[in-house]
């Protein structure tokens, strides 16, 4: 069998639709490629830290030299720096405040999507702006407040769990509201009316009808508040004193707060570690934001 070789104006066809295909389509993927090479390497380059055995910064200044699991034996043999509790910790912490703030937050947008009373307007408005003033500017007040009702309530003062989970209670009720509040309009108010005359009441209709429609926001509102109480540094390391009682994110900090530090192998295996607990949330809360959009999709 003899091979054609391509003719010059079907090179220039080829060409020209390349060329369109770029202009359209294709100089999308190049900046997909270069964003997520741009996203990934700092996580190569942790990854790499964790695993190079000697613990520094300029030794790991290339991607995977060397392999060894001397940074995770250090990070839980260390007796005065209990990972593993900071471990649990977080895991508590997060997942209390996670479960609370979203509670919180649809019961406060059900109210102001569904009721109408005096003052709703204004409410929202000031949930939104109380938003543009970050918990960091409280830190003082925070101290003073838990220092002195320590003295009254020892469970709820300074170096107590119970108190920083209130400390982030107390912001609760902000920017996820008016998420979840915009959510809540979506779902048809025939659904709550044909409730009603059945005789369901407020609390029927919130538990039953509402809240398996609106399974996809809540999902993704208990991510982002776990992720963000995981990763909070400032209040947590005021609040909480005993080593013990610490969150990942404030006691890694203690591997790297010297200036001259050579634990930065370490404090890389336990970044490692801590993004794993965030990776299993996202994945088991993947599946109820595709089954709550399609049931909301197929009752609505």
């Amino acid at each position: 069998m003899s091979t054609r070789t391509p003719t010059a104006p079907a090179l220039q066809t080829n060409k020209q639709g390349f060329t369109r295909w770029f202009k359209t389509k294709g100089w999308r993927h190049l900046i997909a490629l270069a964003a997520t090479a741009f996203s990934i390497f700092p996580l190569l380059y942790v990854l790499s830290a964790a695993l190079n055995p000697t613990g520094t910064m300029a030794g790991a200044s290339t991607l995977f030299t060397e392999f060894g699991l001397g940074n995770f034996e250090e990070l839980f043999a260390n007796q005065e720096r209990p990972f593993g509790r900071w471990f649990v910790n977080t895991l508590v912490i997060g997942t209390i405040t996670s479960v609370a703030t979203v509670f919180l937050g649809a019961l406060a947008a059900y109210a102001f999507s569904r009721m109408r009373f005096s003052g709703r307007r204004v409410g929202l408005l000031t949930l939104l702006l109380l938003q543009m003033f970050p918990q960091l500017l409280t830190v003082v007040a925070i101290f003073l407040l838990l220092n002195f009702i320590g003295d009254i309530i020892p469970a709820l003062g300074l170096g107590s769990q119970l108190g920083l989970i209130m400390v982030y209670l107390g912001g609760a009720l902000g920017v996820n509201t008016y998420l979840m509040y915009g959510f809540f309009n979506t779902v048809p108010v025939s659904l709550d009316e044909s409730a009603r005359i059945d005789g369901a009441s407020h609390v029927q209709v919130f538990f039953k009808i509402i809240m398996p429609l609106v399974t996809p926001i809540l999902a993704v509102v208990g991510l982002l508040v776990f992720i963000s109480i995981s990763s909070e540094f400032v209040i947590a390391s005021v609040v909480l004193t005993d080593p013990d009682s610490q969150t990942l994110a404030v006691g890694l900090y203690s591997y790297v707060a010297q200036q001259r530090s050579e634990n930065w192998g370490v404090f890389a295996a336990g970044a490692v570690l801590a993004a794993i607990p965030v990776m299993a949330l996202f994945l088991f809360l993947q599946r109820y934001i595709t089954s709550g959009l399609t049931a909301g999709g197929v009752k609505g």
